[in-house]
Order: structure tokens, then sequence, then C-alpha cells
């Protein structure tokens, strides 16, 4: 067990969720993720970011004792090492050190009916683990973000996923045009408060991507590059406006029950 607060374990993941953690994580290839609910999406998952290291304390490990660790490092310490571990305040117990994948846009693959999320200069770590974890729910085929994007991997984004990171890809730092000429033919939504169009009234014929823009300055499709077509939310209540999350959700669940239609 790790009991000394000058342990270099410590340092090492300090390192991966600070201010510069953004470039460690690149340079190191390694992210942090916190709770059990993250370390059991992670051990259970076949195509999500593999762990390479676990700690945990007595206490935490007892909650994931069911899962098998036959490939992974588990690491005791005790709670005070936890604590200065962890980027939250009342930390669960367990840390998971896992790989970054490494992704490119060349792997993405459609199926005619393919639905696809973009995120455009998102900036809100919140936000952007709220709309992944709501398209793993919506059955999302991939998510993907711009430069100038929230890091995906970042410590409160991947919580705020609450494991989902291990169940739906995220390819990041993706330019549009490099999407549109992936998938020349695909239909190609942009969320706007302006449009005329509803999301209830589009039809899927093929594979679609929802393009969601940053919570200040939304996108335009001068923006994005590419010809798109605008739809907006009907409200009938008497809010002017929604958070993105709650945007996207809707947007996520109208497109995949007209898939599943």
């Amino acid at each position: 067990m790790i009991e000394s607060l000058h342990s270099p374990h410590i340092g090492r993941v300090k390192a991966l969720i600070g201010s510069k953690g953004a470039k460690e994580r690149r340079e190191q290839g390694l992210f942090v993720a916190e709770g059990i609910q993250c370390a059991r999406e992670a051990i259970g998952s076949s195509r999500g970011p593999e762990i390479k290291i676990i700690y945990g304390t007595e206490q935490g490990l007892s909650k994931i004792s069911d899962l098998d660790f036959n490939e992974i490092e588990v690491v005791e310490v005790s709670e005070p090492v936890l604590k200065a571990m962890a980027d939250t305040v009342t930390p669960q117990g367990v840390i998971s050190l896992c790989y970054m994948p490494e992704r490119t846009i060349s792997e993405l693959k459609s199926d005619g009916r393919s639905l696809f999320i973009y995120l455009h200069e998102i900036q809100d770590p919140g936000n952007a683990g709220t709309i992944l974890r709501t398209a793993d729910a919506m059955g999302i085929d991939a998510v993907i973000t711009s430069k100038n994007s929230v890091d995906m991997f970042s410590p409160k984004v991947v919580r705020s996923t609450a494991g989902s990171l291990w169940n739906i890809p995220v390819y990041e730092g993706i330019d549009f045009a490099d999407i549109d000429a992936k998938f020349p033919q695909i239909q190609k939504l942009l969320l706007s408060s302006h449009a005329s169009q509803s999301i209830l009234d589009v039809v899927l014929p093929g594979d679609c991507i929802a393009i969601f823009g940053n919570e200040a300055r939304g996108v335009t499709a001068t923006d994005i590059g590419v010809s798109v077509t605008e739809v907006t939310i009907p409200m009938s209540g008497r809010a002017e406006s929604l958070n993105l999350s709650a945007a996207a959700s809707i947007v996520m669940f109208t497109l995949s029950s007209k898939v599943a239609g």
C-alpha cells in the first residue's frame, strides 16, 4: 500500500489533471478517470480506452472486487493519498489511469443509417460529457469535435460521461471539411434558433450528422464551410432558448427515433 504523500505516483496523476494536463495527456498518452462507474465501464469494454493502472483505497477496491483485474496493475493507496491524487473534493476511492485512444477520421465508417454528432468549438466540460452520455444512450455512432473544442479526456468531461466514454468512439480536432470529403452524401443538419425547418419534419434517407455550436456564439454554415440544412427545435413554452446539452439531447432523441422507425 502507498501511504506516503511524497509518492511519485501522486505527482504522475496530478500532472495529468493539472493546469498543463492537456499537454501532459498528449505527451504521456494517458488520461485519468475517477470513480467506480468509469472503472466498471473501462474493464467491461472491449473497444474503449484500456486501463493501465487502477489506484484504489481498500474500501474503493472492495466495490469493484467482482471485476476481472488479471491484466491490470492494481495499486492500493491510503485515503489521504487517493485524495491527493483526485480532482474531486469527495473521491469515490478508485482512480483509473487509462491509455489515450489513437483514432483518426479514416477509421470512421458508415452503413447508410449512421448517426454522427459534430461539436464545433464547444467549451463547457459538463455539456461535452452530457452530450456524449446522451449520444451513447441514443445509439449515436460517433461523437466528433472540431479544433478549439474542450478536451474530451479532461477530468471533468470524463466524469460527466459517467462511463459512456468507453461505449462510443470520440474523434477530436477534426475539420468539418474532412468529414464532408469522406462522406460527400451525408445529410448535414445544423441546429439554429433562426432556422425555419423543424427537426421534427426532417426525413432521414441515409447517413446523417447533427452539428452543434459554441455555447455563446453558436455556429453558422459559414463557420462549417459547407452547405448544410439548418433546423430548429419548436418550443411552445415561454423559454427563449435551451442549454446546449438539453438541445442536443432533444435532437439526438428525435433523430434516433426516426432511424428506429
